[in-house]
């Protein structure tokens, strides 16, 4: 108990050193009080005393400057859940807001939900939809997760992936999306700590190396700029900063370099007064050295959509050496580090400032989002696409604001605005110029979009949309007016073969055409890049296709399509001695043909990784820099919490292929990836 007093000793001074008043001190310790009690005999994974978590998860939240109710749930957070207290009892306790706020972050009863995996899901919704009506909810769970993650190294090494991975996916993005860049970053290279701690402790120690190295250069940088504004009356403070180890693993990807080979690890931020002067001070380091061409972005005219502001630029400083500063007034830097929490600067029991939750982008993405009651299966996925993305803002022609995910299309933008929109687009316009419907918009451009009553949705959409609101009102277009079978994972054609003027021989029959049964629709992933297939069904080049083993089909042998669960299209030749064996083979029967085959250099592949959005998009993206593509996909739950999967990877020169699965296997979702013959 001796560690619990110890601690609640410094929560408390950091309440007297804070905003708050008497009667709210008063009010957290009584609830620090209730606590202890309740959580008397619990202990954590690392032996200590349990009620030690809500203590640091408050803790935490103080630091953030949150308001008395917030601190009182965060304390209380872990006693619905863990003790015999009611929510009731906390209501008449500490009132109905602290009981609404604990309720929001208490998880959903794993004998209501069934499994481990849809209890995950269910609490994410829970507090996704309290969050929307009270944003703190999602302060305490911030913290909370916060905290795990710094205790994380006591728990079993599956469960630390298993966390750190939900943290990658769903809780830095969050804070990312209310801008708290300091628990983002924490989270972020925490996270990667776990998920790939080679590469983690390979950027900690360069990063310890080179600040060594850099520390007495940088004190002279700032010592020239701050004689450069006092010279100009401009009244200044400076700083030097470090990329968190996460961004810099993410530059690493993006640019394929080592830690070496990038230039702003190390950084200088330059605190002004008011705007004004942070462009006196851009034009002053400007004049003092030369400016990298494009690296100059303004943050203050057109702010992130978190709300973040600074000025960026890139120089050459002393020794030619590139230092990258960033300019933002006081206001601004506590704004990038408290995001939100920046507006609960508490004082005599009331919010300080004019903070309206009607303005937070994310709050308002979430009140108009319509998919909280998408199955468990689908809810994280279209959570991650449609709401946890980076965003943009783009315009109508009227002029009106549209927010839309980063890397969303014209197509994406039409079905934003309505489904009939997007369902009779035929072209589409960006800042007057006609541009392709599957180019990617960019922030504060003009779209238009030009519609046609014969125009309609086509089977290729599905890949080039990527929010999960377009890719539903294609899919029941195409569903409701096309034979065609789409599920979640697979498309299935289900037309009959083209007549031929040549009679069928007499061996062959016609195959049925039937509805394939659901399990057989969702056990699969779509292929990536359907062009390059080199087997098509029923005219279609969609489907995911692989050859039995047991007859090894080759190039103009006559063949047929069995459609198995969970693997997709089988393809047989048509003599083979083992389709009399195969169960409901009737019933499971496509026609396949022959499409052109690739010439480029084609090699298969299995792989393990952890469920994650857009795998296949980020090992297409891994491999493009080598010219490479992914030309179909599959993938197929192992268990575990894991997925097994099969890939097929086109290249132009085979010599580029080791390099190619040295980019795949940095992703942090691949676990192990080897030639189909390898494994």
């Amino acid at each position: 108990m001796a560690r619990i007093e110890k601690d609640l000793d410094i929560l408390k001074t950091k309440l007297l050193n804070g905003n708050y008043c008497e009667a709210d001190i008063e009010r957290i310790m009584r609830a620090a009080g209730f606590g202890k009690i309740w959580h008397a005999d619990q202990k954590r994974a690392s032996g200590e005393p349990y009620f030690i978590h809500p203590i640091q998860v408050a803790s935490i939240l103080i630091d953030l400057n949150l308001d008395c109710e917030t601190i009182i749930a965060a304390l209380l957070h872990d006693t619905v859940e863990d003790t015999e207290i009611t929510l009731d009892f906390i209501s008449q306790q500490f009132g109905p807001v602290v009981a609404t706020l604990v309720d929001g972050v208490t998880k959903i009863d794993i004998i209501k939900a069934q499994s481990k995996s849809i209890q995950t899901v269910e609490t994410i919704r829970k507090i996704i939809i309290a969050m929307a009506n009270d944003i703190r909810v999602i302060f305490i769970k911030l913290a909370d997760r916060l905290h795990n993650m710094r205790t994380l190294r006591f728990l079993k090494p599956e469960k630390q992936i298993l966390m750190a991975q939900e943290t990658l996916n769903i809780y830095a993005p969050i804070a990312a999306q209310l801008g708290i860049s300091e628990i983002r970053g924490e989270l972020e290279d925490l996270s990667l700590k776990y998920l790939k701690p080679d590469i983690y402790e390979k950027i900690k120690h360069y990063v310890a190396y080179r600040k060594s190295k850099v520390t007495r250069y940088l004190e002279r940088q700032q010592e020239l700029i701050r004689e450069a504004a006092q010279k100009e009356g401009i009244e200044i403070k400076t700083e030097a900063r470090v990329k968190h180890i996460y961004s810099i693993y993410k530059k690493m990807l993006k640019y394929d370099v080592e830690p070496s080979g990038l230039f702003d690890i190390f950084g200088i931020r330059v605190f002004c007064q008011s705007v004004n002067e942070c462009y006196a001070m851009l034009s002053v380091i400007h004049s003092m050295w030369k400016p990298i061409e494009h690296r100059l972005k303004d943050y203050i005219s057109i702010p992130k959509p978190n709300g973040y502001q600074s000025l960026h630029t890139a120089v050459y400083a002393e020794e030619g050496r590139i230092v990258e500063v960033q300019i933002r007034t006081y206001a601004m830097h506590i704004a990038a580090e408290y995001g939100i929490a920046a507006h609960w600067l508490y004082k005599s029991g009331k919010v300080a400032g004019n903070f309206k939750p009607r303005e937070i982008a994310l709050i308002n993405r979430l009140k108009n989002w319509n998919r909280f009651n998408v199955d468990n299966s689908r809810f994280l996925d279209e959570l991650k696409e449609d709401i946890l993305r980076d965003i943009i803002f783009v315009f109508t022609p009227a002029g009106e604001v549209i927010e839309l995910p980063t890397g969303s299309t014209a197509l994406d933008f039409a079905y934003h605005i309505h489904s009939e929109v997007g369902n009779h687009c035929m072209a589409a316009k960006a800042d007057g110029n006609i541009i392709p419907l599957d180019k990617e918009l960019h922030n504060s451009q003009v779209i238009e979009i030009i519609t046609n009553a014969s125009a309609h949705p086509h089977l290729h959409w599905l890949r080039e949309v990527k929010t999960a609101r377009a890719r539903s009102r294609i899919r029941a277009w195409l569903n409701k007016n096309r034979h065609l079978h789409i599920g979640r994972n697979v498309i299935v054609v289900d037309k009959e073969p083209a007549p031929s003027s040549a009679p069928a021989p007499a061996a062959q029959k016609k195959l049925p055409t039937v509805t394939l049964p659901d399990d057989i629709k969702n056990m699969v992933r779509e292929v990536i890049d359907k062009d390059r297939v080199t087997l098509k069904v029923g005219g279609e080049k969609n489907m995911m296709i692989s050859m039995a083993k047991c007859c090894n089909p080759a190039v103009g042998d006559d063949i047929v399509g069995y459609v198995s669960v969970g693997r997709g299209i089988i393809v047989h030749r048509k003599d083979c001695p083992n389709l009399k064996n195969i169960k409901e083979i009737n019933l499971r029967m496509v026609n396949v043909e022959w499409a052109t085959v690739s010439s480029k250099y084609v090699k298969r592949y299995k792989f393990t990784a952890r469920p994650t959005q857009d795998l296949f998009a980020e090992v297409d993206n891994a491999i493009k820099k080598y010219r490479g593509h992914i030309i179909d996909g599959q993938l197929q739950e192992s268990g575990s919490d894991k997925i097994d999967g099969f890939m097929t990877i086109e290249i132009d020169r085979k010599e580029d292929l080791k390099k190619a699965l040295k980019s795949i296997r940095t992703i942090p979702s691949i676990l192990s990836i080897g030639g189909y013959d390898e494994i």
